[in-house]
């Protein structure tokens, strides 16, 4: 063999190596097109699809609330309603888990500790949260909020819906302060129309991002020492009167 074709017969080894280690040699199949995609084939997600379908048919209605929250069949139904404890209290209340919840809780909390103590000697019904749709009347009414979980009684045995003058003066200024702290998100009953004293409820519609904002600033809040429910503030005070008149 002559020296150049030696070296050619190198090159194409070394030609040979370098394409195997690529890969581009190493089956026929490697240089043909690349197959089409196959769908996956999930049949755990497949399942846990039809699992939320059925959920959603047995718990959601298509029926709003006053405040547009739409109502639920069920409570602790795998859906978005279910029974939260009130931290401090000693009590539960069935409500819409997430935002509204922590919202709500503290309207709840502060009304225990600076209005009036709930649960004492083992009081029954000190609080009611939801209430399954069929239980309301008429949904342009703000009790029926309840009823999408975004909505709260305290003592409904003692505040019934169109009575008023439950509260001292000293009781309606803890109660502004309260609403003020949500920044309008939650509203007062006694503050409607119609009167019912012991109705607390979202004021805003899902996405509403005033809720989130307020959220996060009670859960802020209840991070860290001597703020928050507890914290006990001078509800008297001027600025503090200012801000609860913004809300009202």
């Amino acid at each position: 063999m002559t020296r150049r074709h030696a070296l050619a017969a190198a090159a194409g080894v070394t030609g040979a190596v370098s394409l195997a280690s690529t890969g581009l040699l190493a089956t026929p199949a490697a240089a043909a097109p690349a197959a089409a995609p196959q769908p996956l084939r999930d049949d755990a997600l497949k399942a846990a699809i039809r699992r939320a379908q059925a959920r959603n048919r047995r718990l959601l209605t298509g029926r709003l609330s006053a405040n547009h929250w739409e109502m639920q069949t069920a409570a602790d139904g795998h859906g978005d309603i279910a029974i939260r404890r009130v931290p401090g209290t000693g009590l539960d209340v069935v409500l819409r888990m997430g935002e509204t919840e922590t919202v709500l809780v503290h309207v709840i909390r502060r009304f225990h500790y600076e209005v009036d103590q709930l649960g004492l000697h083992g009081e029954p019904d000190a609080l009611e949260g939801w209430v399954p749709p069929s239980a309301v009347r008429d949904s342009s009414l703000p009790e029926s909020n309840r009823a999408s979980g975004t909505a709260v009684v305290i003592r409904p045995g003692s505040y019934p819906p169109g009575a008023q003058g439950a509260f001292t003066a000293g009781q309606r200024l803890t109660l502004a302060d309260i609403i003020a702290d949500t920044e309008g998100v939650v509203r007062w009953g006694g503050d409607d129309k119609r009167p019912y004293e012991g109705l607390f409820y979202l004021a805003v519609r899902p996405g509403d991002a005033r809720l989130t904002r307020v959220a996060a600033k009670i859960r802020a809040w209840d991070e860290t020492p001597g703020a928050g429910a507890g914290a006990v503030p001078d509800v008297t005070a001027l600025s503090r009167r200012r801000r609860a008149a913004r809300f009202r």
